[in-house]
């Protein structure tokens, strides 16, 4: 499993935020200070109040308006970028960058209410590779 954690000024803001992208909550592992969202069955997003987060690292957490890390989400559909990436600016989310073109493949990006990037990705591996998504992770193994 891969687990991003990621510091947050207001648990219940940051985990409201991802539930309006469409994530779910694993309240085995919520509380008052940690929010688990479930990206897909191996990969979860900790929300950790700064206080909490400060246990796990030494020295000082990034600067809101610093890019510490780029979450990228893969995305069905060019539709389904536009969905979740309209979902996060209507839920108090801001624009990072403008959106990004390559006809093979379709990417919008923002930064949740505590400045993370979030970006949301849809490509057409096929068309990219010449490979099927089998193939592709297949020749990954």
């Amino acid at each position: 499993m891969i687990f991003v954690n990621l510091p947050v000024a207001d648990v219940e803001a940051a985990k409201a935020f991802y539930v309006a992208l469409g994530l779910k909550v694993n309240p085995l592992f919520t509380d008052d200070v940690c929010a688990a969202i479930v990206a897909e069955d191996n990969i979860v997003l900790m929300l950790l109040a700064e206080p909490r987060f400060r246990d796990f690292i030494e020295g000082e957490i990034a600067p809101r308006d610093a890019t510490e890390v780029l979450v990228c989400f893969s995305a069905e559909s060019r539709a389904a970028v536009d969905e979740m990436a309209d979902a996060a600016l209507a839920a108090g989310g801001g624009a990072w960058k403008q959106p990004q073109d390559f006809g093979h493949m379709y990417g919008r990006s923002f930064r949740d209410l505590d400045g993370h990037v979030v970006e949301v990705m849809w490509m057409d591996v096929q068309a990219h590779t010449g490979l099927t998504p089998d193939e592709v992770i297949a020749a990954a193994q």
